[in-house]
């Protein structure tokens, strides 16, 4: 394993430890937190969502957190408060491992700027 591979897989570790900490609950898996961010970006709470607006949380969450390398852009957020994002840059061409490890990276990213928190 690459150090830097080693470096994210710590880093990752103890995001999900301060998401338990936080939420009494540790997150299962990448999907888990993708949810998570996806709850804290629509702002409207902890609450029952049907199937799809899990989905949607999910895509919500993708969204932001690649947008911090503009992949991404804000376009408007609909009458019911879910934003709606537009794809403004080609997202490379990435096997499933390397798609994880992105994402992983700006959530991390995503937790550092908003929380104003260093994960190290």
């Amino acid at each position: 394993m690459l150090k830097k591979d080693l470096d994210l897989d710590l880093r990752w570790g103890k995001l999900l430890i301060g998401l338990e900490n936080l939420l009494g609950k540790k997150p299962s898996d990448l999907n888990a937190v993708l949810f998570i961010i996806g709850v804290q970006e629509l702002g409207q709470g902890s609450r029952t969502f049907s199937k799809e607006e899990k989905q949607d949380l999910m895509h919500i969450a993708v969204c932001k957190v690649l947008s911090l390398s503009e992949f991404y852009r804000l376009n408007f957020i609909d009458q019911d408060g879910w934003p709606h994002w537009d794809l403004v840059k080609e997202l490379p061409h990435l096997d499933a491992a390397e798609q994880e490890k992105l994402l992983k990276l700006h959530i991390l990213e995503y937790f550092e700027k908003e929380f104003e928190i260093q994960i190290n």
